[in-house]
């Protein structure tokens, strides 16, 4: 079995027409067949394990589930563990002065989409900045989400096709997928010391 993670784009964003519980989000991929399902938050990110196959087979599963199960026709970007922590790891914005709340990691449908934000690369955004890694875009937002004039910009230039989560909602998705449900090797609960010294 490998591990996967669906992110869903627009779902229960502020003032968003797709609305879904994560409840039923979580039921939908268990009557697909997928095992150690599991959502996280509530902005369309669903971990789980699935017999490694080709990922359009499994993406063209959860959309058909989607439409048919839950009305719900939305974007849906599947990344493998191993893609997951690359993503992590490639993350080229780091320090204490970093909000990780700032920090976008944008996701487009394939690596061959990055391509289109290369022009943005040559125009200046400071106090904004654009990275490119392997298999997804790193947008740091430095006056926020919000109010930023690069996030936009890189959604168009994507034709609104990726989907963003920032890096701290990455992280938790990374320890969630070396981390199954009931997996004997999870770390242990805040407050529960762990024989091997894990904080």
């Amino acid at each position: 079995m490998a591990r996967y993670v669906a992110l869903l784009r627009g779902v229960n964003n502020i003032g968003a027409s797709k609305r879904v519980a994560m409840a039923d989000l979580q039921a939908l991929f268990e009557e697909l067949g997928f095992r150690d399902v599991r959502t996280l938050l509530n902005s369309g990110n669903v971990v789980f394990s699935a017999r490694r196959t080709a990922s359009h087979g499994i993406l063209a599963r959860i959309r058909t589930g989607l439409a048919r199960g839950l009305s719900l026709q939305a974007s849906v970007i599947l990344l493998s563990s191993r893609e997951v922590t690359s993503v992590i790891t490639g993350n080229p914005f780091h320090g204490p002065s970093v909000n990780p709340s700032a920090l976008l990691v944008v996701v487009p449908p394939a690596r061959r989409d990055l391509k289109r934000l290369q022009p943005l690369l040559k125009s200046p955004w400071a106090p904004e900045e654009l990275a490119l890694g392997v298999r997804a875009a790193y947008v740091w937002c430095a006056n926020s989400v919000a109010r930023s004039r690069l996030w936009p910009a890189v959604d168009r230039a994507l034709a609104r096709s990726a989907t963003a989560r920032n890096i701290a909602t990455m992280e938790r998705i990374g320890t969630a997928l070396r981390y199954p449900p009931k997996h004997a090797g999870a770390p242990p609960r805040a407050g529960v010391r762990s024989g091997r010294g894990r904080r």
